[in-house]
């Protein structure tokens, strides 16, 4: 029988989640083109059955927004699915060719880098407001990592000669290498883990 392969190129098989709180949450099925078309969108939870080269699709849609302040606006980047697994297609392509590895296996790897473990909430106690350390859910790592991935990329290519395939294969190679330095998803999930550590 045939192996399917994301974008007929790259297998996903033997591809393992290492962090044990991840493995329910990065769904690795084989699939050629990672489009369910919304079919988890309906449930909560659901979200978890779609591959996660789609999510990363997701993200990619809506990069530059942060919450309701839109800093940077998206509206380079909305648009059809097929541009952005296009230019995701691409980011593989040279993730493949500087790290020589499979690049579903640097996703994965640069996902669990940058989820976060804990964060901080605030809630109000008579008339302050109080911040405390909570622990982040399984489903919100994976979410988190990747916009702060998408965010990242998009911060390093917005008004610059480089273009978002290489921004994307850069900010995910530097992730996967644990690059503080070079990778914004690092750096901001090291500064929320430094500011939940000392509201504990």
């Amino acid at each position: 029988m045939t192996e399917i392969k994301l974008f007929n190129k790259w297998s996903t098989s033997g591809i393992t989640v290492t962090d044990p709180g991840l493995k329910n949450y990065i769904n690795l099925k084989q699939v050629i083109v990672p489009r369910s078309r919304g079919r988890s969108a309906a449930k909560q939870f659901h979200k978890s059955n779609m591959h996660i080269v789609e999510r990363l699709a997701t993200h990619m849609f809506v990069p530059g927004h942060r919450g309701k302040k839109h800093l940077l606006t998206s509206g380079a980047c909305v648009g059809k699915t097929i541009t952005v697994m296009r230019l995701i297609e691409d980011a593989f392509g040279i993730i493949e060719q500087k790290t020589k590895a499979n690049p579903i296996e640097v996703l994965v790897r640069a996902i669990e880098n940058a989820a976060l473990r804990e964060e901080i909430t605030s809630f109000q106690v008579g008339g302050i407001m109080v911040r405390r350390a909570v622990i982040s859910s399984p489903q919100r790592r994976v979410d988190l990592a990747l916009r702060m991935i998408t965010q990242g990329a998009y911060q390093k290519s917005v008004g610059k000669p480089k273009t978002m395939a290489q921004a994307l294969a850069d900010e995910i190679i530097a992730a996967y290498n644990y690059d503080a330095q070079n990778s914004i998803a690092v750096r901001e999930k090291e500064r929320i883990e430094r500011e939940a550590a000392g509201a504990r």
